[in-house]
């Protein structure tokens, strides 16, 4: 017999491979079955694969197979959950706003703070390292999607976040810290040398940075390979 919330991942999870082709992460099924961390979610994982409900496909991020079900017809509760973590991630999405609007903002003065600049550093890549950096502009930004806090900007290369909805040539307006919680997507700086946009995950003693897309592999290094430069607080996209 499996718990309810057994259950209602495992059929969270059917529904997502079926309308998309790819299973949910670890944060949209903590969103969608409503639990307070992704250690919760880990646990419903491995009870379902000890049980031999699903299998999770070695070397490949977000790779979860279903093996069996525990009834023969979908659940309407899946479909709900499914729904509803759509729903969360359309509404983390609209932090996105068109470069287009932003540089027909007036330029900030004493009296109106609706628009920041800051240093926009070079290229980063979502895909395999690359260098950043390299260089200082001026990026005007909406000051509604930043925080407190020193923030800088870096210009998106490549697809590997592409599932997070980080797109190749998007800004990523970054909050400069030097550490962060699992689960994060935060700037690394790889060997003192290259700089990548990713997920940030600790396990087993070493640190996982892990992309958003299916068809790259998680890359795993060292704690002292790996310094955290700051971590995601929104984006800026150019539609042309």
């Amino acid at each position: 017999m499996l718990t309810r919330k057994q259950h209602d991942l495992i059929r969270f999870i059917q529904v997502r491979l079926e309308e998309d082709g790819i299973s949910p992460s670890f944060e949209e099924m903590k969103e969608a079955l409503d639990l307070k961390s992704k250690s919760g979610v880990h646990r419903l994982v491995s009870a379902l694969e000890e049980r031999g409900f699903i299998r999770r496909l070695p070397n490949r991020a977000r790779a979860l197979e279903i093996l069996k079900l525990p009834e023969a017809s979908v659940k309407p509760r899946a479909k709900e959950l499914a729904a509803a973590a759509a729903a969360k991630t359309d509404a983390a999405k609209s932090n996105i706003v068109s470069m287009d609007a932003v540089r027909k903002a007036q330029p900030p003065v004493a009296a109106n703070n609706n628009v920041l600049e800051i240093p926009l550093h070079g290229r980063i890549a979502a895909g395999a390292p690359i260098e950043a950096f390299e260089g200082t502009e001026i990026l005007p930004v909406p000051a509604a999607l930043l925080g407190s806090g020193e923030h800088y900007a870096l210009e998106v290369s490549g697809d590997s976040m592409i599932e997070a909805g980080i797109l190749d040539g998007d800004f990523a307006l970054i909050l400069r810290t030097e550490s962060a919680r699992d689960g994060e997507i935060v700037v690394a700086l790889v060997r003192g040398e290259e700089a990548t946009l990713k997920y940030l995950r600790r396990e087993n003693g070493r640190i996982r940075l892990d992309p958003a897309n299916a068809s790259y592999d998680p890359q795993y290094y060292a704690p002292h390979e790996v310094q955290v430069q700051g971590k995601l607080a929104g984006l800026l996209r150019r539609y042309h």
